[in-house]
């Protein structure tokens, strides 16, 4: 049965992810059925994940607030505020926040995505461990889980 689904702030998972910056899982796979992932970034300038390839899902990343330079394939542009991008998948891609901060509103389909975060990432809500990191290893292994490629270095 399909059903809508609401989750206030409270009820949303907040993961400490790549260069201190924060991801929070608005909705995941048990809340849409599998269909659709929804994840929003507090990140700092200078945040940039590995060049990669999604294999199972199609991306789409909003710039709500903040500048960033994005990679598609060979092509490299400037993302500003209000910006989208979307990125079927198989296509490699990455970028890096060249803002102070950026607020970016992730969305993937189908869902499940979110698992890549939660096996990195650490929950604002547990206690950090000492020397916390995501190391390029636990990243690699966390983005094989999803049937995710790294090809590279951060751009």
């Amino acid at each position: 049965m399909t059903m809508a689904y609401l989750a206030q702030p409270d009820q949303q998972q907040t993961l400490e992810w790549l260069h201190g910056g924060l991801f929070t899982i608005l909705l995941d796979s048990q809340a849409t059925e599998g269909r659709l992932s929804v994840g929003r970034f507090d990140i700092p300038k200078g945040e940039a994940p590995p060049f990669h390839v999604h294999t199972r899902e199609d991306e789409v990343f909003l710039l709500l607030k903040g500048e960033a330079l994005v990679w598609v394939g060979d092509e490299r542009h400037e993302l500003s505020e209000g910006g989208i991008v979307y990125l079927p998948r198989n296509i490699p891609h990455g970028y890096r926040i060249t803002s102070d901060r950026a607020d970016l509103l992730l969305m993937a389909t189908p869902a499940g995505i979110e698992e890549m975060f939660r096996h990195a990432g650490r929950d604002i809500t547990t206690p950090r461990p000492d020397g916390f990191e995501i190391t390029k290893e636990k990243l690699a292994e966390a983005a094989a889980l999803r049937g995710n490629l790294i090809i590279g270095p951060p751009r």
